[in-house]
């Protein structure tokens, strides 16, 4: 008796374990919308570009760092600073790296840049929601690495935002930061 109720758990667990058919559901987006793709599993890309050695596409394991991704692009040029960056943050799939302390600081300033000149007019100056990177995000009034990571994390669940309003969906942010970041977003 023992015998038996010991093989059937075996016998159970070995159907549990078997390798099993992967199911494709159905595409979430609406019609007309272009699938974004992405990394398989266990793999973030990034765009490495600035003051590196060799900027472009890089594709790394899961969990990697920025440091990582500047070492697979060749290192910082002779010279060159990683600026603001926060060489420890983890990457996210599909986000930018911008290496060199200015220019990481123009793409994320909507105010003038160093020349005094304006960065673009005003609709070019907002923060873009559907291309920000976690370190553009941070940027705004607000927004620590957190909230940008949640807001970044948002956007690969659900897609691209379809309207500012949407950005009140993200966990963390209430009505009171909504009202200072609709004047500097846009999708």
């Amino acid at each position: 008796m023992l015998l038996g109720a010991l093989l059937l758990v075996v016998g159970y667990w070995w159907w549990q374990g078997r390798a099993r058919p992967v199911v494709t559901l159905p595409d979430p987006l609406p019609s007309g919308s272009a699938p974004a793709t992405s990394a398989p599993l266990g793999e973030v890309i990034v765009h490495v570009r600035g003051r590196v050695a060799r900027p472009g596409i890089v594709t790394l394991p899961s969990g990697s760092r920025v440091i990582d991704a500047l070492r697979a692009a060749g290192g910082l040029r002779p010279g060159a600073s990683s600026g603001d960056l926060n060489l420890a943050r983890v990457l996210v799939d599909g986000e930018q790296v911008v290496v060199g302390g200015r220019a990481s600081r123009e793409s994320a300033s909507s105010g003038p840049s160093p020349g005094g000149m304006a960065t673009g007019d005003a609709a070019n100056s907002l923060i873009d929601l559907n291309a920000a990177t976690a370190a553009e995000l941070e940027a705004l009034p607000g927004i620590g690495p957190v909230l940008a990571q949640r807001i970044v994390q948002w956007r690969i669940d659900n897609g691209r935002f379809t309207d500012v309003e949407v950005l009140g969906e993200v966990s963390g942010i209430g009505d009171a930061l909504m009202a200072q970041l609709r004047p500097l977003v846009r999708v």
